[in-house]
């Protein structure tokens, strides 16, 4: 048997593209992952950036937050340990939400299963080799080994990623052994833990520390956060020691000792209650910063941590991951389902390896920052009066949230300022009822919407058009209204977030083209003639030549 597209890897990443790839038509997509159980592991806490809204769209939001609520976005959020101070903007697209990553994989598993994917645990890639039909692999498992093959298979197995090394392709970047990284979680007890909040009282020169902030002091970095209560998520760098072995089984008294280090304070510190998950005390030497030199190797792509690795500091990797996997699923459905144009699989690395290479160059920044050294002392107190300037603080808060991504227009689509942008999350009147564009995102197709008929506007034509691509796109009328009270984070023309508007904000295009991972294909501010030959110029360049 034939599958059409195996994944390798069973992790966020891996779990969201197999979710999307069904969601666009693919019958039973299979994930293969090398561990017999989910790692109870800590990795990532959470998600920080646009990949919020993302998942939004896909009504992913409420089920990892318990909130019928729309996102928010944060009024503060620390670059390198400097506040970045955000409150009462508009078009702020830094959102957070805490969330392990263990549960994460256990939400994204039952999700998958409930879209017909196939999750097999224990299984190992060993070999895999590809011909122009198809790429076979040789797989390890419970049940001994066995061969499968696939008309495309993705590499969503991290930055050791064997699809990566198998398929040959390099992963060229920089290490940096300067420093040490020992994390892990733990119990801290009073008089330092704080009842309520989560916050620390260090005393001395420290003082006082609220979750998921970075301290650095001239000895390394302490970051903490508390995700259930009682159990603190802490992780230290201090540069300047002995390289440490990779270890996931490290005491509890080495984590203590690097916050007294790093502290210059003592902090009751001491291993979490027998019946509270293991500690996971683990140590790493340095960081990568790595791009593969090719997301795609014929029939084999690579998503998240398998294309790209860099520093955790500031959250960027899920933001990063699981954005690749939007990209990516709904081009492949497409290539699977036979309607995708010549080279639309080509710009799932043209328009995602960029984005890699803007997150590796801000968490580059954002470690120098934290170094110890006098130089880089002076260099943080200059970077602190720089984002006293809002200017600033808005170019670096784009930059870690993604929202600075603008993709390049194909097609004939036009230069519309929304072409190649972020979709706002507009609230539309449809019927008179009030309609969120997250909300009608839900099915992963592509959206036409016609939002502002009037003089000049060709409804017939539009609707024409629209027509000839039924079969895979929808076409949906409706005006812009106001956001119902108390939705904070709905979006309005200028795609910020917020209080709900007291008055119906403009269209911000009469017509908008929107792609199934919520990026404007083309828009245009009047549909005369013209700009509906440009919108079919789009849709066949998008969204292939349409049926019959």
């Amino acid at each position: 048997m034939t599958h059409d597209v195996v994944i390798v890897g069973g992790g966020p990443n891996g779990l969201l593209t197999a979710c999307e790839l069904a969601l666009g038509g693919v019958p039973h997509p299979v994930v293969l992952e090398a561990g017999p159980e989910p790692s109870t592991e800590p990795r990532a806490n959470g998600l920080v950036g646009r990949v919020v809204e993302a998942l939004d769209r896909r009504g992913l939001y409420g089920l990892f937050s318990g909130s019928a609520e729309p996102p928010s976005p944060a009024p503060y959020f620390p670059f390198a340990g400097l506040i970045l101070d955000m409150a009462g903007w508009t078009g702020n697209a830094l959102h957070t939400l805490p969330l392990p990553q263990v549960r994460m994989v256990e939400l994204l598993t039952a999700r998958a299963l409930d879209l017909g994917v196939e999750i097999r645990r224990g299984h190992r890639l060993t070999e895999l080799r590809q011909d122009p039909e198809a790429v076979t692999a040789e797989v390890d498992s419970p049940d001994g080994p066995y061969r499968l093959t696939a008309r495309h298979l993705i590499g969503a197995d991290g930055g050791h990623s064997i699809v990566r090394k198998l398929s040959g392709i390099g992963f060229p970047g920089t290490t940096d052994h300067g420093f040490v990284s020992i994390s892990g979680e733990a119990a801290i007890h009073p008089p330092v833990a704080v009842p309520g909040g989560g916050d620390l009282d260090i005393g001395g020169d420290v003082g006082r520390l609220r979750p998921a902030s970075f301290t650095r002091t001239e000895r390394g970095v302490f970051a903490y956060g508390m995700f259930r209560p009682g159990v603190y998520r802490i992780s230290v760098l201090e540069w300047g020691r002995p390289p440490a072995e990779s270890r996931t089984d490290l005491p509890i008294a080495e984590l203590r000792d690097a916050v007294g280090r790093v502290l210059g304070v003592d902090v009751p510190i001491s291993a979490l209650p027998a019946d509270t998950a293991p500690a996971h005390v683990r140590a790493v030497t340095g960081v990568n910063s790595r791009v593969a030199e090719r997301y795609r190797d014929g029939r084999v792509l690579l998503v998240g941590d398998a294309a790209h690795v860099q520093s955790g500091v500031g959250g960027p990797g899920l933001n990063l991951g699981l954005q690749d996997a939007l990209n990516l699923g709904w081009k492949l459905a497409a290539v699977t389902a036979g309607w995708a144009p010549p080279g639309l699989l080509d710009t799932y690395e043209q328009e995602r390896r960029p984005v890699a290479e803007r997150v590796i160059m801000h968490s580059r920044a954002q470690m120098a920052l934290l170094a110890p050294g006098s130089d880089v002392t002076a260099l943080r107190t200059l970077m602190g009066e720089l984002l006293q300037d809002q200017g600033t603080v808005r170019h670096i808060s784009d930059l870690m949230s993604g929202a600075d991504t603008v993709y390049r227009a194909d097609g004939g689509a036009g230069t519309h300022p929304l072409t190649g942008r972020w979709m706002p999350d507009l609230t539309l009147d449809i019927g008179g009822r009030p309609t969120r564009v997250a909300e009608l995102a839900r099915s992963a197709r592509p959206l036409l919407l016609d939002l502002a008929p009037g003089e000049g506007h060709d409804e017939a034509g539009l609707a024409a058009v629209a027509g000839a691509w039924a079969d895979r796109v929808d076409h949906v009328r409706a005006g812009v209204a106001a956001a119902p009270a108390g939705a904070a984070g709905v979006t309005g023309v200028t795609g910020g977030a917020g209080a709900a508007p007291a008055v119906v904000p403009e269209a911000p295009a009469a017509a908008v083209l929107v792609r199934p991972d919520g990026y404007v294909a083309w828009a245009a501010d009047a549909c005369t003639p013209d700009a509906v030959d440009g919108l079919r110029r789009a849709l066949a360049a998008w969204f292939g030549t349409p049926a019959g």
